[in-house]
């Protein structure tokens, strides 16, 4: 049976950013121009995830446009999405990752400003705090007593609050990049985990 718009449930929904557009697909391969399918790239809003997306040869899309990828019922202009690594992903996709994540770390401010509130140790030496890039052992301190104090609220609130941690924002789109080019990092904040919470 197929779910009415009204019936499906939006929680269920994986949405992704378009990081790239091929209006005639990849330029490898032995079928003539007119012959390919549009395809692209696709960054998950929650886990950042990335993927290979096939399009629907109907739509035109920009850079920058929202899409569903799951559950293939509630697609509409994507016709089949799979995971790849980031290698995989094309020169143009590369380019526009760093401001997609960006922008979605500046969209969803409270969830990430809440990763300060809420980092937890991992181990009896190591914190999550210390897997972002810049933060040893003096900031991630200067950040726990902080938050004993009162959580923060804003990133600007963030940075005011604890010396010397600059641009709190730009540090987790570093460790998201970084998680998402090193596949053999041990520990994964960012990349992967509400995917994981979801299965």
């Amino acid at each position: 049976m197929v779910m009415s718009e009204s019936d499906r449930d939006e929680s269920t929904e994986r949405h992704a950013v378009v990081l790239d557009y091929l209006a005639h697909g990849h330029s490898t391969g032995g079928r003539r121009q007119y012959d390919r399918s549009p395809t692209g790239y696709a960054l998950d809003v929650d886990d950042f995830g990335l993927y290979e997306v096939a399009f629907d040869e109907d739509e035109r899309l920009t850079i920058g446009t929202r899409v569903v990828i799951e559950p293939p019922e509630a697609r509409t202009v994507v016709e089949d999405a799979w995971p790849v690594e980031y290698d995989a992903l094309s020169s143009g996709a590369h380019s526009e990752l760093e401001y997609v994540i960006q922008d979605l770390i500046d969209e969803n401010e409270e969830r990430f400003v809440d990763f300060y509130n809420e980092a937890q140790p991992i181990t009896l030496r190591l914190h999550q705090l210390n897997l972002l890039p810049g933060i040893g052992k003096k900031l991630r301190n200067a950040i726990l007593e902080e938050r004993k104090r009162k959580p923060f609220e804003s990133f600007d609130e963030l940075s005011e609050r604890v010396s010397g941690l600059h641009d709190p924002d730009e540090i987790l789109v570093e460790r998201i990049l970084e998680e998402l080019r090193d596949d053999d990092l041990k520990y994964r904040t960012f990349v992967g985990r509400e995917a994981e919470s979801k299965n």
